[in-house]
């Protein structure tokens, strides 16, 4: 840091002036200088919030300023709901209010206590000449939301602007809320709601937000500032006291006030320029470098540990451009996150209409856990009376119970709880018959508390199969291996069994996964069918394209199939329409390329599909439960996205299909997922509530806490966890066993049950033990089995 004499901050907002304060404060020597383009006491905001936790880390980084701040926070832990003229109320939640200005002002002083140089009216319109004049080893580029720096040196910074879908307005009022309130409030054209926070003795923030279509549709669109304004005051006038609207942005004319949220996010955050024969950083932070949606409220927070992280990253490391590298590496994983909860968040409010059919209770349980980060447990320490009062809502007014143990009735089938084992694929079948191990895999399973197990996706046919090693359906052998796995389940456990029919279409014919998952075979090849003749992958087989006698073979193939399963007392049958396998690749247009009927557009592509699953239903018994298995997002241009995935649910609906099991991607090489916690419990969620159907979440659900807040949020009926349950045959049991220590109510079947599943699993610990055992061989011979 010995070589770094001057630096300058273009931006007077909280990013620049805490990081000139830190620096400051950390190396008085510094020649720190803020350039402001506004007056000292110029705000176009009004409160920002920031949490307890974000509190104690500007306490950590200075405390005087923390200090200074805090006393001036207005404080308060309830959040409240109003909805359908009913209200909601949960505590525990710490956030803290301020006035932008004052927050401003503190910074400002503090700044000038510790001896930085603060030039306001000044509007660097050139950031290379700015650096010149004030002779910066060091540019900040801090100059906010529509930063002229980040679009100058684009082409390093690589800025995505993604325009979000509501109008919003930030608005103030002297009605002053004593928690953090949600208001909602429905029109002839749609959903609006405000969000309302009280930062000061006589203020609150009021936004208004609305989807830009219902915005327009009222005419906000062509009304001035004043008629707007009385427009949002008589909507929500119940809750603001006779108080009236205010707006500190008059100088914006028209409707210039109402903005769509840009989410901002960069690939880099550093740029170098050549200032007077030196090289000189220009290194993005705060509304330059990142946006958050203001409904989880950390914009300012990401700000201000921004500079903090900087500050930090300056005090272990001597070497500007590796201060600067790490800088970048860790601010922008951080960052990352926020903006995944921010984009569960934002996509929520976007989509009010979604959830508008629940109950105030729940509605208010999927907001509060809308981003994902707030989990089923945490809304526990923070309320924990609250909470029981909703699990006991959630349970038909009996006693409160965890919301992954409570049952769920399917046509005439009963699951115990909302957990099932995903299926798997274990490549331990010989010629398409289920060995012992798939009886000590599944019978294990079933033992260890799941509602129900999925045997792995079984071919109608030979030439169906993934692998040589994959289960089959298509003759008595098999039959009859497959009724002595179900005969087990039934006869010693109290779960349900179902299994996965599909077809693996251009991914055929290739090694068990430990050998290369997806690669084809060395020797002894079949040929393979697709909706098109394209290979999945430049190293696959090309498949022939279906002829109709080959749609009608196959047809009949599952029908076949499916008459079998129900002979062999399965309790339940799921049609893999997903992942690039052969129903998949109809209903992909990346896969799709025929220009007949069963092409083009989504009612095409839907076809074959529908038709199958319509004889599979016609053969299937109408008192068991029929799911399909789709990909909701193909995570690749050109492909499906969750918009094709409602049309796809609404088609199997229509057909007869009870549940849709919602996962995504594997549908072509090109597919670059988002991975994240339950990262697709968002398809999940959007096809329950806008399609109307039941459906399952799958997909990095690894823990409880996660299940519950699924289920009870209303974004799923069940879960199904796949490799949590490889390394734990009984991990619904033991999850379980943890809510229980909770002093969390078992439901009747538990506690009637509970000692018995337990001696059963006691009897079968040889079964537990080997099924462990191939568990973990699987693992350890270079890869897990695929979720199918």
């Amino acid at each position: 840091m010995n070589s770094l004499k001057s630096i300058l901050c273009i931006g007077g907002g909280p990013a620049g002036l805490y990081f000139a304060l830190l620096m400051k404060a950390r190396q008085p020597s510094l020649q720190i200088t803020v350039l402001e383009r506004n007056r000292p006491f110029d705000t176009f905001g009004w409160g920002v919030v920031l949490s307890d936790q974000t509190l104690a880390n500007l306490d950590a980084a200075d405390h005087a300023s923390a200090t200074l701040i805090g006393n001036s926070f207005h404080h308060w832990d309830d959040i409240q709901v109003f909805f359908k003229g009913e209200a909601v109320r949960s505590g525990g939640h710490g956030f803290c209010g301020i006035g932008r200005k004052h927050l401003l002002n503190i910074l400002q002083e503090r700044c000038l206590a510790l001896g930085v140089d603060l030039v306001f009216e000044t509007d660097a319109a050139d950031d290379q000449a700015a650096a010149a004049k004030y002779d910066a080893d060091l540019v900040i580029a801090c100059d906010g939301l529509n930063s002229r720096i980040r679009q100058r040196y684009a082409e390093t910074f690589e800025p995505d602007v993604d325009l979000r879908k509501c109008r919003f307005v930030w608005l103030g009022t002297h009605q002053t809320f004593d928690a953090f309130t949600f208001a909602f409030e429905q029109t002839e054209h749609g959903w609006f709601q405000a969000h309302a926070y009280q930062f000061d003795d006589d203020t609150s923030t009021f936004i208004v937000e609305t989807p830009e279509e219902v915005w327009k549709a009222h005419g906000l669109d062509a009304m001035e500032q004043p008629e707007a304004i009385a427009f949002c005051e008589k909507l929500f006038a119940k809750y603001l006291g006779g108080h009236a609207l205010i707006s500190n942005a008059q100088h914006l004319r028209g409707s210039a006030n109402w903005i769509l949220f840009p989410r901002v996010v960069c690939k880099h955050w550093v740029h170098r320029i050549e200032v007077a024969g030196k090289t000189v950083p220009v290194v993005l932070m705060g509304d330059a470098a990142h946006t958050a949606h203001f409904s989880i409220g950390s914009g300012t927070k990401l700000a201000l540990e921004d500079a903090i992280d900087l500050a930090n990253e300056f005090a272990l490391e001597e070497n500007i451009d590796e201060v600067l590298a790490a800088y970048e590496a860790h601010r922008s994983v951080e960052v990352l996150k926020i903006q995944n909860a921010a984009r569960n968040s934002t996509e929520w409010f976007e989509n009010v209409g979604r959830y508008t059919g629940m109950k105030v209770e729940q509605f208010a349980y999927s907001l509060l856990t809308r981003s994902q980060r707030i989990s089923h447990e945490n809304l526990r320490l923070r309320d924990a009376a609250w909470l029981g009062g909703y699990e006991q809502w959630l349970a038909g007014g009996k006693k409160a119970i965890s919301p992954m143990l409570m049952p769920l009735t399917v046509r005439g089938l009963t699951l115990k709880n909302r957990i099932v084992v995903s299926p798997m694929a274990m490549y331990s079948a010989v010629d398409g018959v289920p060995m012992d191990f798939h009886l000590v895999h599944l019978g294990a399973r079933a033992l260890g508390g799941a509602a129900m197990v999925f045997v792995e996706m079984t071919s109608p046919s030979p030439e169906g199969r993934i692998t040589p090693a994959c289960t089959g359906l298509y003759n008595d052998a098999q039959s009859a291996a497959f009724k002595r796995i179900v005969d087990f389940v039934h006869g010693q456990s109290s779960a349900k069994i179902g299994m996965q029919l599909g077809h693996s279409g251009p991914k055929g014919s290739t090694r068990v996964g430990w050998e290369g998952t997806d690669e084809p075979l060395e020797a002894g090849n079949w040929p393979l069918l697709a909706a098109s003749a394209l290979a999945y992958g430049e190293q696959n087989q090309l498949p022939a394209a279906m002829t109709r006698a080959d749609m009608d073979l196959m047809r009949e193939q599952f029908v076949a199939s499916t008459r079998r399963m129900a002979e062999a007392g399965f309790d339940w049958l799921e049609l893999h329409c997903a992942h690039g396998y052969l129903l998949s690749a109809f209903l992909s247009p990346l896969t799709n390329l025929r220009d007949d009927e069963y092409g083009g557009a989504t009612e095409n592509r839907l076809r074959y599909p529908l038709e199958v699953f319509a004889a599979m239903r016609a053969a299937w018994p109408a008192e068991r439960p029929m799911s399909v298995r789709i990909s909701a997002h193909d995570w690749a241009p050109g492909g499906n996205t969750d918009d094709d995935a409602i049309a796809m649910a609404r088609a199997f609906k229509a057909a007869g299909c009870d549940v849709i099991d919602v996962s995504s991607g594997q549908t072509t090489r090109a597919a670059a997922p988002i991975y994240g916690r339950m990262y697709q419990t968002p398809f999940s969620d959007r096809i329950r509530n806008e399609v109307g159907i039941a459906t399952i979440a799958v997909g990095a659900i690894t823990d409880a806490d996660q299940a519950n807040s699924i289920i009870a949020a209303g974004r799923a009926d069940l879960c199904a966890v796949a490799r949590p349950h490889l390394a734990d045959p009984a991990w619904t049991l033991h999850e379980a066993a943890k809510l229980q220590s909770r002093a969390i109510e078992w439901p009747q079947q538990y506690l009637s049950g509970r000692d018995q599943m337990y001696r059963e699993i006691a009897k079968q610990k040889d079964m537990l033990a080997a099924a462990s055992a191939a568990a973990a061989n699987a693992a350890a011979s270079k890869s897990l089995p695929p979720e199918e």
